[in-house]
């Protein structure tokens, strides 16, 4: 099947109690046993259910990849990932990051003897160059977060299997509608599914999807052991929002090419960050490696004020002011005081995260309203 099929049917089928079309809900903790480990192949909720089990197939369809796992959060997706890693292993991460992410490498699993070095992984030879004998993990995301990087999923996959290291990507700014990691080379892929995939900001659940079963094995007894797992309900609406992840995309994408436009010209703008122009660095592998170009922006007001930057956002009417990105309604963030405030200031600035960054997700309402209030907003 082809994608836009694939989000509606990809690893479904119809409920084989009644043969409900969209999965039920099996909002149950436990299942009857007719004698001691002779069930209908689910026995406890935390280590399976039928309604996760839909989502993870459907997750692991979308992706073109084997087996899908779902989380409570995007994060919890992370956390099991790190538990692969032993004492005393090397993490070579993007820079420009999720604060999150960077929260979670260098305040929690940094404690238990894991070493991280933040590189500009835009450039393949940062890679290369810090990669040890206890190089284990290589974490990219792309496009970044905040500031639109791209990187060679490629050409990094390519150096991980020469150094036999586990390539994890973070696509929830792509989604698998505008690249596809585990095709490229990857070894697992990681989803925010609370942004796209979800799609209408009322759910918070985290997605990796892998190829390789050995692998698959290792992270399945992770969820179980460690029991982050999605609950029934979230996982319905996640599934849900899959099923319309393609026209979404392509509406966030176009609204996202306009608005990106619109700012690059504004007299009141002095740089916008996406990755869909001609000279963004490197544009040629976005190009290659992506469909389109995708509806997050980032953008710095004329002189680089941190307080013209908090009066826009402040004055903005249609686009909320909120944490969180890839609904349908448009969202504007302040990475140095929301989604990045985790990192220090010293290290946000090195990678172009400065206190008049504006990041936008860009939504699925009418363009020319979503341009009338930044333009308003900017006056």
């Amino acid at each position: 099947m082809r994608f836009n099929s694939k989000v509606i049917h990809g690893g479904q089928e119809p409920d084989k109690a009644y043969g409900a079309v969209m999965p039920p809900i099996y909002q149950t903790t436990t299942f009857a046993q007719s004698s001691p480990g002779n069930h209908k192949g689910y026995e406890y909720s935390r280590s399976a259910n039928p309604t996760r089990t839909a989502l993870e197939n459907a997750l692991a369809s979308i992706e073109n990849g084997n087996f899908g796992l779902a989380f409570a959060s995007g994060l919890a997706a992370i956390d099991a990932v790190l538990k692969l890693l032993n004492p005393g292993d090397e993490v070579i991460s993007t820079s420009d990051l999720y604060g999150g992410s960077y929260r979670l490498f260098k305040r929690v699993f940094e404690n238990y003897g894991i070493v991280f070095h933040f590189v500009g992984t835009e450039h393949v030879s940062n890679i290369k160059d810090r990669i040890t004998e206890r190089t284990r993990l290589i974490w990219l995301e792309t496009p970044t977060n905040p500031m639109m990087n791209i990187v060679d999923i490629e050409a990094v996959s390519q150096l991980a299997e020469r150094n036999e290291l586990i390539l994890a990507v973070d696509n929830t700014f792509a989604t698998p509608y505008l690249q596809k990691p585990l095709d490229l080379g990857a070894h697992i892929v990681m989803h925010s599914a609370t942004k796209y995939l979800g799609g209408h900001s009322d759910v918070i659940l985290g997605a990796l999807v892998v190829k390789d079963k050995e692998l698959a094995k290792r992270l399945y007894f992770i969820q179980n052991a460690s029991g982050a797992v999605s609950g029934p309900m979230d996982s319905f609406l996640v599934l849900r929002g899959i099923k319309t992840l393609h026209v979404r995309m392509q509406r966030h994408c176009e609204n996202g090419k306009a608005i990106a436009n619109f700012l690059r010209k504004h007299p009141k703008v002095e740089k916008v960050y996406w990755p869909g122009f001609e000279d963004h660095p490197n544009h040629e592998i976005a190009g290659k490696q992506m469909t389109q170009f995708g509806g997050m922006i980032s953008f710095v007001p004329k002189g680089n004020q941190y307080s013209d930057a908090i009066k826009i956002v402040e004055r903005l009417k249609l686009f909320t002011l909120a944490e969180s990105l890839g609904g349908v309604e448009s969202l504007a963030g302040h990475p140095a005081s929301m989604t990045h405030a985790s990192i220090p200031r010293e290290e946000r600035e090195k990678i172009g995260i400065v206190d008049a960054l504006i990041r936008l997700s860009v939504g699925i309402e009418d363009v020319d309203d979503l341009i009338e209030d930044l333009s308003q907003a900017m006056e």
